[in-house]
């Protein structure tokens, strides 16, 4: 393995001044990674440090875009019953190296069928490995989707469906396909964790170091199958508070940054050597019940406390004129939203009057607030306090509680979880079922349905939805699942942002992301 040159990781660490350091690329992330493995996890936090650096998908989106494009595979047909997808895979792709391990033989199809027999296959010897969590691969109804995984030739892979599935090819494109080196899997079988921790794959980036919450290190991949990297050396310098981001950015100690504070982004605009790009999100932000806990089993308990929250006012504190009030569970900027849905009036009044009609009385509650700042939430806790005031004049007593942020999204999976979750999605694909499936559908439940709801009416719709041929014919499924949402009121749903990238001025070719990733691969640094 050739020899790799870093800057100390020490003060002054990250200083970017200087030609010498013009190939260094610095991205002051937002938080740590809960593993470098992306299969096992939902947070974006985790994406940015794995799948959009170290490894590759069958197809993916082109950057800026929801066009699904070829990327370990050249090609692909689907049968004509729908059920057939035949990928055709690329030859003379390579993978990384490390201290522990270095490849014999290109990219195959046996990498493809590891990638996804692991989380499929319970009797696979990966399944557990690092626990075996595949939130996505099971909220997405994947077992019972894959009939069969056939090898058809080393560059031919063919996946067999128990039925159509509209959304599949896009589906490929995500975080949780990426795919690993089954080679790599054997060398470390002692040690299965070695796959989440030391990540091999075929990316534009090859991993080199983390330093836990602190920095990551990776280094160009000069054997890489595409357009190589802009830049010899790209470091996430993990900075929780977005403040500091910004001293960070403003001293040059990094070059962009992720999700300021909405209070700081007009005096970005105007400072020297700064510039803001801006996108509407393809987001939501939401309060999530425990569906499955007394008083939260009831709909009606559900719907007075959405219409205790002043939507208004979190917008006003939290998002300071960077996002917009959330009435459905997906963006108004995607196929399908359901225009004529109502939302919950604010009425305190009438809430409190509902709580007493459904025999709650004194009730007590916990919120849960993140501890890291997303691009639907830029400050969890100052919106659980605002919804604690609220909660308090109707006579509810909130309790706001949080952990760290691997530990949030672990406990908060759990079905006999205490507490209403604050949370939120950035869209995977640009296809509803991303986030009605995967957030709300049964599947999902003890996953990533944190409301823990599963409801026979919206199921039905949704898995209809996916059997349809036609962008017409889903989004009308689509539409009456959104009534039902409503309905049943499983989330308040809170808001929808516009995201905002500071990024120093030198920066070239960054282009923000409608799915929400933070891409560096064409990003390069002008001398």
């Amino acid at each position: 393995m050739k020899m790799k040159t870093w800057l100390a990781a020490g003060a002054a660490t990250l200083a970017l001044a200087g030609a010498a350091q013009a190939q260094n690329l610095v991205y002051c992330s937002e938080g740590s990674p809960e593993g470098f493995d992306p299969a096992l996890y939902t947070s974006g936090t985790t994406f940015d440090a794995s799948s959009h650096t170290v490894y590759n998908q069958l197809v993916e989106f082109k950057t800026g875009t929801t066009e699904v494009v070829p990327g370990l595979a050249e090609s692909w047909e689907v049968s004509e019953d729908g059920t057939e997808i035949t990928f055709n895979l690329r030859q003379g792709v390579q993978f990384h190296s490390n201290d522990q391990f270095t490849p014999s033989r290109e990219f195959n199809a046996d990498d493809v069928l590891f990638s996804f027999e692991r989380q499929g296959n319970e009797d696979h010897p990966f399944h557990m490995a690092s626990g075996g969590t595949w939130e996505y691969y099971q909220g997405m109804s994947m077992p019972d989707l894959i009939e069969s995984i056939e090898k058809v030739d080393d560059y031919t892979v063919k996946f067999k469906l128990t039925r159509p599935e509209a959304p599949f090819i896009a589906n490929m494109a995500m975080d949780f396909a990426s795919i690993l080196s089954a080679e790599y899997a054997d060398a470390v079988a002692d040690n299965p964790e070695m796959l989440n921790q030391q990540p091999i794959g075929t990316g534009p980036f090859e991993f080199v170091a983390y330093q836990k919450d602190a920095v990551i290190r990776y280094e160009r991949f000069d054997d890489y199958w595409g357009d190589p990297a802009k830049v010899e050396n790209l470091i996430f310098a993990i900075t929780p508070d977005a403040s500091v981001r910004y001293q960070k950015l403003q001293a040059g100690e990094c070059h962009v940054m992720p999700y300021p504070n909405p209070a700081d982004i007009s005096a970005m605009k105007e400072a020297d050597g700064i510039e803001v790009m801006e996108q509407e999100g393809l987001n939501v932000g939401y309060l999530a019940y425990n569906t499955q806990q007394a008083p939260f089993d009831q709909p009606e308990v559900r719907k007075a406390l959405n219409m205790a929250i002043d939507k208004q006012a979190i917008l006003d504190v939290v998002f300071q004129g960077s996002g917009k009030i959330a009435k459905n569970p997906i963006p108004p900027t995607m196929w399908s939203y359901n225009e004529e849905i109502e939302d919950d009036n604010y009425d305190p009044e009438a809430a409190r009057q509902m709580l007493a009609d459904a025999g709650v009385e004194d009730l007590s509650m916990k919120i849960w607030a993140m501890p890291v700042q997303r691009p639907y939430n830029p400050n969890a806790r100052r919106m659980a306090e605002l919804i604690q005031e609220d909660m308090s004049e109707i006579g509810v007593d909130v309790e706001i509680v949080s952990y760290e942020w691997g530990e949030y999204l672990e406990r908060s999976k759990d079905e006999d979880r205490d507490g209403a979750v604050l949370l939120g999605w950035t869209g995977d694909n640009g296809d509803p079922d991303n986030f009605l499936a995967v957030l709300l559908g049964c599947d999902g439940v003890g996953g990533s349905n944190r409301a823990q709801w599963c409801n026979e009416e919206f199921e039905g719709l949704i898995q209809e939805a996916k059997t349809k041929s036609t962008q017409e014919e889903r989004a009308e499924l689509y539409k009456e699942a959104q009534k039902v949402f409503k309905e049943q009121a499983p989330w308040a749903t809170i808001a929808h942002s516009v995201v905002s990238m500071p990024m120093r001025e030198e920066v070239e070719g960054y282009v923000v992301h409608p799915l929400g990733g933070h891409l560096f691969d064409n990003v390069s640094i002008a001398e």
